[in-house]
């Protein structure tokens, strides 16, 4: 590996590790906004996913520069692909982020809705994946990414949960429909918050040992 192989890595390195503090943040705004813990706006929140989104481009075309440039091979070539997946990962994130904040500012407006007791439980969940998802990429931990891994399928259930629930009281107090269609649309993003998780540490695990991982647990959850 060439001196400047090393240095325009660790720069990207630095950038990703940049964006996922933005994700972070992001993703615990809109969820404020559900808890009543914040006066983060929409337009607050569409502007740091707007720095997201210019993060992603940038990691996205420097990676394409060091692929053109420095023609890597083996782990050095795993590490810039995974790089640009992850970053991929990170800024769809910020869409639900922001699609999060939408919903959850829609739904004050509306008739009172019980939401069920899964819903926090699932929220930090899934944030908790996306924290040690991130985590296991800073420690190339691949052990830490497939606990990551598994967890996914806990928070698929407490979706389905979530809307079973949520429908049963739509049918009960029909005022609370359109409060209820966006908690639906809004435990549909946590889910995929999750999913995203679960996407970014198998990368982890095809950084770390070379083995593609992706779609298996899913597989093995139909089979």
């Amino acid at each position: 590996m060439t001196i400047h192989l090393i240095r325009d890595l660790e720069s990207l390195h630095r950038r990703l590790l940049s964006m996922c503090a933005k994700v972070e943040e992001i993703v615990n705004d809109a969820v404020r906004v559900y808890t009543d813990q914040t006066t983060t706006t929409i337009d607050k929140i569409l502007l740091r996913d707007h720095e997201i989104d210019a993060i992603d481009i940038y990691i996205e075309e420097e990676c394409l520069k060091l692929l053109a440039l420095h023609q890597p091979v083996a782990t050095d070539l795993r590490r810039i692909t995974t790089v640009m997946r992850i970053s991929g990962e990170l800024e769809r994130v910020g869409d639900l982020a922001l699609n999060l904040t939408e919903r959850f500012t829609e739904m004050k407006r509306m008739p009172k809705l019980v939401v069920p007791g899964g819903f926090g439980e699932m929220v930090k969940k899934a944030i908790g994946m996306l924290r040690r998802s991130i985590d296991s990429y800073v420690n190339l931990d691949p052990v830490h990414a497939r606990a990551v891994c598994a967890d996914d399928d806990l928070v698929d259930d407490l979706n389905r949960v979530i809307i079973d629930e949520v429908i049963v009281q739509m049918k009960k107090h029909p005022e609370t429909i359109d409060a209820g269609i966006h908690l639906i649309s809004a435990s549909k993003h946590i889910e995929r918050v999750a999913d995203h998780a679960s996407n970014i540490a198998e990368e982890v695990i095809y950084l770390v040992e070379g083995n593609i991982v992706r779609h298996k647990h899913h597989d093995d959850h139909h089979t």
